[in-house]
C-alpha cells in the first residue's frame, strides 16, 4: 500500500513550578535533635517504624522523590533533598525558615541500613536493594516507563508499550500499519522551508513488535537534508535482534540505508542528531520527486526483518517472514 503524509506543525511548553506536594507536608513529621546522629529520634523508638512509614521520612516534600546524601534539614527538623535546597532559596518549604546548613545525619544512617524494593516493583520489578544501591539500578531498570516517543512536541506522556501505542493512536493520532514493509510517499509544496519540518510519526506492528518510522528535514550545518530512521518501541537488547532497510530512488538511480532499529529509550533527537538514518541532500530529494523539482514527493520503500542467530556459529541469519 501506498501513503501520502503531508509536514505537520509541532508545539512545546517548558514552564516549572515548585511547589511542596501536601501529602508529604503534612504527613512528615519533624525531626529532633539536630544534625547529629546520636541526638536525633525517629518515632517512638527502634524497630516501630515500618519501612511504608521509613519511605515517607525519606520522601522530599517538594519533588517528593527519594531523598539521598546530603539530606538537609531547617532548625525546627523539616527535612528535604539537596537537589531541592537550591530550588526553595535556602527556605524550608514547610516552616519558612532559613535551612543553613544543617544535615540531618540521623535520617542518612537510618536510610543507609534499609533494604528497599525498587521505585518500579508495581510495574513488576522484583528486586530488592540496600537503598542507597538503588538509584543505579533504577536508571537501568527493565521495568521503568517509556517516554512517549512523538517527535515534534514535547509530551510528557510515560508507560508501558500497550499503553504508549493506545495513546500513539488515540491522542497524537499517528498512522498505525501492520506489517514489516511499506512504500510511503511524502510530500511538502515548499522544500526550500527545511529547518525543523516533521512530517506525521507511523507505527508498524509486525513480529508481534512495533516500530516507529520518522522523516523529517532540517539543517546539517549549512546544508538542508532530509532524513528517515526507525526506532523500536522496546529495550536496546531486543532493538539489536532486528534490521530495516530504507530506499528512495528515481530514473534509474537509488539510495539504500540498512542499519539496526534504535531504541526509544534514546530520544528522537538524539537519533537524529547521530545521523543514524537514510539522509538525503535536498537537490537529490527534488531529483528523486521528478517533474520541474518545485515540489517534494520523495517515494521510502523499506522493510524490517528479524535477525535469528545461528546455534553453532553465532552468526546472524535474517528472517524475512513476518
Amino acid at each position: 500500500m501506498e501513503f501520502d503524509f503531508k509536514e505537520k506543525a509541532s508545539s512545546s511548553s517548558d514552564d516549572e513550578e515548585v511547589v511542596i506536594h501536601p501529602r508529604a507536608a503534612s504527613s512528615k513529621k519533624p525531626i529532633s535533635g539536630g544534625g547529629s546522629a546520636g541526638g536525633a529520634t525517629l518515632g517512638p523508638g527502634p524497630g516501630v517504624c515500618q519501612t511504608s512509614n521509613m519511605h515517607e521520612l525519606l520522601e522530599c516534600p517538594v519533588c517528593t522523590h527519594s531523598m539521598f546524601p546530603p539530606i538537609h534539614q531547617c532548625q525546627n527538623g523539616h527535612t528535604l533533598c539537596s537537589s531541592c535546597k537550591a530550588r526553595v532559596h535556602n527556605r524550608c518549604p514547610t516552616c519558612r525558615q532559613e535551612l543553613g546548613d544543617i544535615r540531618c545525619l540521623a535520617l542518612e544512617k537510618v536510610a543507609e541500613s534499609l533494604d528497599m524494593p525498587c521505585k518500579y516493583a508495581s510495574l513488576g520489578c522484583p528486586e530488592i536493594f540496600p537503598y542507597f544501591s538503588k538509584p543505579k539500578h533504577e536508571i537501568q531498570c527493565g521495568y521503568r516507563p517509556f517516554c512517549c516517543p512523538y517527535a515534534g512536541s514535547d509530551c510528557s506522556v510515560t508507560g508501558n508499550i500497550p499503553k504508549l501505542v493506545a495513546h500513539l493512536r488515540d491522542d497524537h493520532r499517528v498512522d498505525m500499519h501492520t506489517g514489516s514493509t511499506f512504500n510511503h510517499r511524502y510530500v511538502k509544496s515548499n522544500p526550500r522551508d527545511v529547518e525543523n519540518a516533521t512530517w506525521m510519526l507511523t507505527v508498524f506492528n509486525c513480529f508481534g513488535e512495533y516500530f516507529c518510522l520518522h522523516f523529517e528535514a532540517f539543517l546539517l550545518g549549512q546544508a538542508p537534508v532530509y532524513m528517515a530512521f526507525i526506532r523500536f518501541m522496546g529495550d536496546e537488547n531486543e532493538a539489536k535482534t532486528y534490521s530495516y532497510s530504507l530506499e528512495v530512488g528515481a530514473s534509474g538511480r537509488r539510495m539504500i540505508w540498512e542499519g539496526t532499529p534504535r531504541s526509544i529509550r534514546d530520544s528522537h533527537r538524539k537519533v537524529r542528531d547521530s545521523h543514524d538514518g537514510l539522509i538525503i541532500q535536498r537537490n537529490m530529494a527534488l531529483f528523486f520527486s521528478g517533474g520541474d523539482r518545485k515540489e517534494l514527493k520523495l517515494r521510502v520503500t523499506g522493510r524490517i526483518w528479524k535477525e535469528h542467530q545461528s546455534q553453532e556459529s553465532g552468526a546472524c541469519i535474517p528472517n524475512l517472514f513476518n
